[in-house]
């Protein structure tokens, strides 16, 4: 089975539901297997809701930007037209994906994993004079069945070049892909410039103390947000005694079922609550301050993490504005050079075709805001109506595919232009403006030429 085959297969697996390290046997990670052993299952970083909000964040203001496929020519940039490149990356990825999806499952395992990898299928065009290969479609790769070789001895016939070792985890074979066959995205901390390390390594132990409080928190709610109690009692109970008379109070006083009621002790016996306060241990302080933390490592802002304590309408906003400057405009960029060098031919690169993510669809606003946006633009000759009413997602209207401008506004070339005599040039001086031939009044001249012509007459 070829590798396309095996990823195909891999997502009709995910697709079912079938866990995706099992290829249809219960995983000996599965939550069901570790009980059934009275063994505990490791925490895993995405059950802390802070990593899991960055995680969701991320990979959801990626996808939510559709990528654009432009050209620039001598007059201007302008919309290329479609190819069948382009529209694997905007309409449909592979049969299983739609976009949205494609790079939002893309996103996503280049911040857990560190790193991400699509496959390009590819095939051979034969034509007259020679050929050229042709994508065929583009598959998510799992990040963490990947394995990347530089071939010092130049074994794959290239010394010195990358290769993508592909480990099928139903199947234990592994598939060699070129550089050329594959889009790496890596995150920005990287020390050789190859491979990126993800958060959850960096920050192990803050990941891992964040969860911590979170299972701290579960056991409190299954107890009936009760803290510990001592027991006073008289006399010597052996080990199996002890046990008995704590299973019997615990039954009666533990767990939301028996929250308010009445708990029976023996005679002699004493029954002494802990009163221990998560105010006094600043419980929820530190729980914030790592989030905090969590959160500024992956680049995304506090009020993305519903935390505003310290936000306003004014300050989220700009918030929101530092979140694309600062941490998403990397990411852009990153994938943006990736895709052009990897899905280009270098003429297409040469006739100046590239892919670009629309990131304007971050910052749109109220219905109010961009009507005076677009209205600007139409008149400050800037966009043709069309193309503002397209915006809308209304059709264009006669006369709309023209640029219009204000009649008082002229070139800095053409300033004075309206006070110069018909057939004057600009570099001539007039000493005041030429009146009209209708409101000029004849002079005295004129008049007893006129009164000669009339005696003249008799």
């Amino acid at each position: 089975m070829n590798p396309f085959e095996r990823l195909s297969e891999r997502f009709k697996n995910w697709w079912k539901g079938i866990p995706q390290d099992s290829g249809g046997v219960m995983s000996l990670n599965s939550h069901s297997f570790l009980e059934s052993l009275g063994l505990k299952r490791k925490r895993k970083p995405t059950s802390e809701v802070t990593y899991f909000t960055c995680l969701k964040m991320l990979s959801e203001t990626l996808a939510k930007m559709p990528i654009k496929y432009y050209q620039k020519t001598d007059k201007g940039i302008i919309e290329a037209e479609t190819t069948e490149t382009s529209k694997l990356l905007t309409k449909r990825p592979n049969p299983f994906m739609t976009p949205t999806v494609f790079w939002n499952t893309v996103e996503m395992n280049r911040n857990h994993y560190g790193n991400a990898y699509v496959y390009m299928r590819k095939k051979f065009i034969r034509k007259k004079y020679g050929g050229e290969f042709k994508i065929i479609d583009l598959w998510v790769m799992q990040s963490n069945c990947v394995r990347i070789v530089v071939d010092d001895a130049g074994i794959f016939a290239g010394m010195g070049r990358l290769w993508y070792v592909y480990t099928d985890t139903t199947s234990g074979k592994q598939y060699v892909f070129s550089t050329d066959e594959v889009m790496h995205f890596k995150t920005s901390f990287s020390f050789d410039g190859v491979t990126g390390l993800p958060v959850q390594q960096i920050l192990r132990e803050t990941v891992s103390g964040a969860s911590a409080s979170q299972e701290f928190m579960n056991s409190l709610y299954e107890s009936g947000l009760t803290a510990k109690a001592t027991l006073e009692y008289t006399g010597e109970l052996n080990e199996k005694a002890k046990t008995a008379l704590v299973e019997s109070f615990e039954e009666f006083g533990s767990g939301a079922r028996n929250t308010g009621k009445i708990i029976p002790v023996p005679l002699g016996m004493k029954l002494t609550p802990l009163d221990i306060k998560l105010t006094d241990s600043q419980f929820f302080e530190l729980k914030k301050y790592t989030a905090l933390q969590m959160a500024a490592a992956f680049g995304v802002k506090p009020n993305q993490i519903n935390d505003y304590s310290k936000s306003s309408y004014a300050n989220s906003e700009l918030q929101q504005l530092s979140f694309y400057v600062d941490t998403e405009l990397f990411v852009i960029k990153q994938y943006e050079e990736e895709i052009n060098y990897k899905t280009q031919t270098e003429e297409e690169q040469d006739d100046g075709y590239y892919y670009k993510f629309n990131e304007k669809v971050l910052f749109r606003t109220d219905s109010k805001t961009q009507m005076e946006y677009l209205k600007n633009g139409v008149q400050g000759t800037i966009i043709m109506p069309n193309e503002a009413r397209r915006k809308l997602d209304m059709q264009d209207a006669d006369g709309g595919d023209e640029l219009y401008a204000n009649g008082n506004i002229v070139p800095l070339t053409m300033a004075g232009a309206a006070y110069q005599k018909v057939g004057q040039t600009e570099n001539e001086e007039t000493d005041e403006p030429e009146q009209p031939e209708e409101t000029k009044e004849p002079d005295d001249a004129d008049n007893a030429e006129d009164e000669d012509e009339q005696g003249g007459g008799e």
